[in-house]
């Protein structure tokens, strides 16, 4: 099931980095590649009965060719039947091999979409002729694979038929009487029933064959995270106390209150880390909600009880944000704090390793740097991980290598709806901050026809001199970072010649000295628009600036637009968000910047955002640590990741190596849906 997809009769290279785009590298990904459509060849009328537009598999007598006197125009096949004629058209016609597939006096069987074209019926390109003896196989409903540009239906249907041939018989992995309730096939007979559908019911992710599929995929993600728990579990743990001291200095020294989840959150992390088990807790809060502050106070628990911490973020601009936020506050409670980025070289970054190594840093904060072998510490207890969805678990592993049993604290700004929380941190202890701070005032949204532009510039002058401050983020590009930024230039160009001496630019190109300057000259006022890519989506905070502008907002998600809107509104000034859009709408772009105007709750906004895009592109999956499901799409099948959750959890209890009969066909099914790392983690190996 894993060879390579060149393994499979008329797949050579070319064919195959084609067929890899589509469906993905190996025999198995064909199987999992199921059929978005059908066309049903069924209809077989004659002639005089065909309906024009639909799709006709008819029995008939081939009269004669006529052959067109120039090429640019088409060729055509006149046949019959007793109630009338129908012409055959070809452009771009072999003669020799039409005489050879049409041989005039015979009797064809042809399939394809009936046109009238004046009086004439016609099929332009049939899909299939042959034979009379052919017409069983012809008269079929047949699959619609989803495509990608070279990439024609007939390649890869037979590239699909070729690797279900490969369908080995399988032990059942499901629990028999829940396959019985269910009334669900053998997995085999699923897959080969659901790229053979009968009817458009049968393309449902409801449809039975589809449930079936989806709940293997979604036991094997739930048994693989419950594998990783367990053996995170078995990792002895120790007792990370502290006195207190520290912690109660720092909320004495805070400008305002804890919210009450700031508290709750707080009180359960202590307990997690006293506990002699390590902790993995994920502390999920929206923009704004206070995370810091949060992480901070767990970061003192370590340092009280004479360990170090650490706190790790995706970038460098974010990383250089929490420093400012922890900085002043862990100065004045006397505890020493560095800051590790790769860009720290030579003579500054040994001397901040050597404070690492002998403790004389208590905590740190950085980038990837963290990581790498050479950074050693004296005690690591908690290591924090920003933006966990950035991040791989192979990452949060490596991080929790480099001390003995470290506590880990995950935190995320990105609300993730509950069925993906299960699915994507299904190993870990959560945490919610659903309350916004004391004081936050409500952000104005507003959406408007791009062709407004001027109007919103004025609108700026007067926002300008009452002292604001401006993001103006420009548009996504298709998947381009080049023309993404050459937008960004563009835009920035323009605001300069009306705006003299006060625009700013950041995006992702950028060396990391030009975009802190960039950063650095909008946090002090020195400019007062910043026109930016996405880079500022996360983690930056300038309270002055208050309004926001979006420009062509109907290209963003939803989760990505409630990220950029939340880099306004922190200070005690009423904000504004902008949302420009290019006309026509899709109705899902209208329907994400509707939920903008009416929600900043960013839960909400997260389960809308799965049941308008679904799970696959949720968070850019691709690029992060959640899961790529095949089969199980998350907005539909939540009631089937709870009983894959609750079944794992059985398993596991009942046979934790999986060693049983059912244990060792889930080893099977791990693989299958290569999450066989999960398998490693196994006592037996």
């Amino acid at each position: 099931m894993f060879m390579p997809v060149t393994s499979l009769a008329g797949i050579g290279p070319r064919l195959a980095t084609l067929v890899e785009k589509a469906a993905g590298p190996h025999v198995v990904d064909l199987c999992w590649h199921c059929p978005c459509a059908i066309i049903d060849r069924r209809y077989a009328p004659v002639v005089a009965e065909a309906r024009p537009g639909v799709v006709a598999t008819m029995t008939l007598k081939v009269d004669k060719h006529v052959k067109p006197p120039n090429k640019r125009l088409p060729y055509k096949v006149f046949c019959s039947d007793d109630t009338g004629t129908l012409a055959l058209v070809f452009f771009h016609a072999h003669e020799d091999y039409l005489r050879k597939t049409l041989p005039e006096g015979e009797i064809r069987v042809v399939s394809g979409t009936v046109e009238k074209f004046g009086q004439e019926l016609q099929i332009t390109h049939p899909d299939h002729i042959g034979t009379t003896g052919e017409i069983a196989k012809l008269q079929t409903v047949e699959p619609v694979y989803p495509l990608t540009t070279g990439l024609t239906l007939k390649v890869l249907s037979k590239a699909i038929r070729a690797s279900l041939e490969m369908l080995p018989d399988l032990t059942e992995w499901i629990d028999p009487a829940y396959l019985e309730q269910q009334g669900w096939k053998p997995w085999r007979d699923a897959v080969l029933e659901v790229h053979a559908p009968e009817d458009e019911a049968a393309l449902e992710p409801k449809a039975p064959i589809r449930q079936r599929l989806a709940y293997d995929e979604l036991l094997a993600n739930q048994l693989a995270l419950a594998l990783v728990r367990a053996s995170m579990r078995r990792i002895k743990g120790r007792a990370i106390e502290g006195d207190g001291r520290l912690r109660a200095k720092i909320i004495e020294a805070l400008p305002f209150r804890l919210t009450d989840s700031q508290e709750i959150a707080s009180r359960e992390i202590a307990a997690d880390m006293a506990a002699p088990v390590r902790m993995l807790r994920l502390l999920q809060g929206d923009v704004g909600s206070g995370k810091t502050v949060v992480a901070l106070l767990a970061m003192l628990i370590a340092v009280e009880a004479g360990g170090q911490a650490v706190m790790m973020a995706p970038t460098e601009i974010l990383a250089r944000q929490h420093l400012a936020t922890i900085e002043p506050l862990a100065r004045a409670v006397g505890v020493e704090i560095v800051l590790l980025t790769g860009r720290d070289k030579g003579k500054t970054r040994s001397a901040i390793l050597e404070k690492l190594k002998s403790g004389e840093a208590a905590l740190a904060v950085g980038t990837h740097a963290l990581f790498q072998d050479d950074v050693e510490f004296k005690s690591l207890a908690l290591a924090v991980i920003d933006e966990q969805h950035r991040f791989g678990v192979h990452q949060r592993l490596t991080l929790a290598a480099k001390g003995r049993a470290v506590d880990i604290l995950v935190m995320t700004a990105t609300p993730i709806p509950r069925t993906l929380m299960l699915t994507a941190y299904g190993d870990m202890d959560v945490s919610r901050l659903p309350d916004k701070p004391a004081g936050r005032l409500p952000i104005d949204t507003r959406v408007m026809p791009i062709e407004r532009l001027d109007q919103v510039t004025m609108a700026l002058k007067r926002s300008l001199d009452s002292g604001a401050q401006v993001y103006w983020v420009c548009p996504l590009v298709e998947e381009s970072e080049v023309l993404d930024v050459a937008a960004a230039e563009e835009r920035f160009d323009h605001l300069k010649g009306v705006f003299p001496d006060v625009v700013g630019l950041v995006h992702g190109r950028m060396k990391g000295k030009e975009k802190d300057a960039a950063m650095a000259a909008f946090s002090s006022g020195q400019t007062r628009i910043l026109v930016a890519t996405t880079v500022i989506e996360v983690g930056v905070d300038v309270t002055e600036a208050t309004v926001m502008v979006i420009e062509h907002a109907e290209r963003f998600g939803l989760a990505q637009l409630h990220q950029l809107r939340g880099r306004i509104g922190r200070g005690n000034n009423p904000s504004t968000c902008l949302l420009l859009y290019a006309s026509p709408l899709t109705p899902a772009a209208q329907a994400r910047l509707t939920i903008m105007r009416e929600t900043d709750d960013g839960f909400r906004i997260a389960e809308e955002d799965l049941k308008l895009r679904g799970a696959g592109e949720l968070l850019g999956t691709r690029q992060s640590g959640l899961p790529e499901f095949r089969l199980a799409d998350l907005s539909v099948h939540g009631d089937l990741l709870a009983a894959a959750r609750d079944d794992a959890a059985l398993i596991l209890n009942r046979d934790a190596d999986l060693e049983s009969e059912r244990g060792q066909a889930l080893r099977m099914l791990l693989y299958l849906f290569e999450r066989d790392a999960a398998v490693k983690n196994l006592r037996s190996g």
